[in-house]
């Protein structure tokens, strides 16, 4: 049985519907987004993570072409721009936001000056390819990463959920590997706890939850065999933007001789440096209360970036769609292709 992350945004014909992750797996309950207004609200307010607001703005993209379906072609496809620039601006660190953006606006301009049920035709022809292309590239990843994994052997993981996940594990049962995964709890949102250590659950993989403060503690233990974690973006020179925590993990990985794989689909181009990457920082609010239950007073502030940067002196590997690749050799994942 397919876990359920995988598919948890779907389009139909009275709006977006996106399983609510704050509250997942106590409760599965759907949130009906009507408009693309509501589709970025609901990305913002982190209804949908990992790759989720991926497939929510891929199919967004689809609801602005439906509310353009009265406009002049030209005023049909300015309104669907500015929805992409909508989408996009909801949580910038990852550009996976940005990719489905462009999926959409590729068919879309390719079809030509069109409007009503053409344009709404070329605007899911566009979603369903960059769905069809996310899902397909997440599968050679996971057979990649799968790859670097021992036959029997402990994974430790940091929020990493989702279709990488999925097709790692996929891939290494397959194989007839039988891991083992230790995951974080990753405050404030327990995304770990509940979204990574479940979908883990649901296929079957012994799955051990810790808190996030014990990361060291378990990778000097000798126990771990490797720190496996997505990327939320990888720089052209090499530094691991993800899930804050990230950096911590990965240090204390190096400390005792852990490799650490970070797994992206593709370093990004437009990212040479850490420096070329916004770090969203949400408010310190959200750090001071757990699944709506408050955990400091009142007299108390927070602080919430989001992301930390990991430098490559203490990433092992980047995985890819491509392959495997040191950090300091990601130009080799675009040799040959014209810049």
């Amino acid at each position: 049985m397919e876990p359920v992350l995988a598919n948890s945004v779907r389009l139909a014909e009275d709006g977006v519907w996106i399983l609510d992750r704050r509250n997942f797996p106590f409760e599965r309950t759907w949130v009906r987004c009507a408009t693309v207004a509501d589709v970025a609200k609901a990305v913002e307010d982190m209804v949908t993570q990992s790759s989720g607001p991926y497939f929510a703005v891929l199919w967004g993209m689809v609801l602005a072409a439906r509310e353009a379906s009265g406009l002049a072609a030209a005023d049909a496809r300015a309104h669907v721009g500015r929805a992409g620039e909508l989408l996009e601006a909801t949580r910038r660190t990852n550009n996976h936001l940005r990719k489905a953006v462009a999926a959409v606006l590729a068919a879309v301009d390719a079809a030509g000056p069109v409007a009503g049920a053409d344009l709404e035709a070329a605007a899911l022809a566009g979603a369903v390819a960059g769905d069809e292309r996310y899902r397909s590239r997440s599968r050679a990843l996971g057979t990649a990463t799968a790859a670097l994994l021992p036959v029997d052997g402990c994974v430790l993981t940091h929020c990493w959920a989702d279709l990488y996940l999925i097709e790692t594990v996929a891939a290494a049962q397959r194989d007839g590997k039988r891991l083992r995964f230790i995951c974080t709890e990753t405050r404030p949102y327990l995304q770990g706890a509940r979204l990574t250590a479940e979908t883990l659950a649901e296929m079957g993989v012994d799955t051990t939850l810790i808190t996030d403060g014990m990361g060291a503690a378990v990778l000097s233990s000798g126990d771990v065999d490797a720190l496996v974690t997505a990327g939320d973006r990888v720089t052209m020179d090499g530094h691991v933007v993800n899930k804050v925590g990230t950096l911590g993990l990965a240090v204390a990985a190096r400390a005792f001789d852990v490799p650490f794989h970070a797994l992206v689909q593709a370093p990004d181009r437009l990212a040479p440096t850490a420096a070329d990457v916004p770090i969203e920082y949400r408010s310190g609010e959200e750090v001071l209360s757990t699944l709506g239950r408050r955990t400091a007073s009142e007299r108390v502030r927070g602080l919430y970036p989001a992301f930390d940067v990991t430098p490559p002196r203490f990433v092992t590997s980047v995985v890819t769609d491509r392959g495997v690749f040191a950090p300091d050799r990601l130009a080799d994942y675009y040799r040959g292709e014209q810049q």
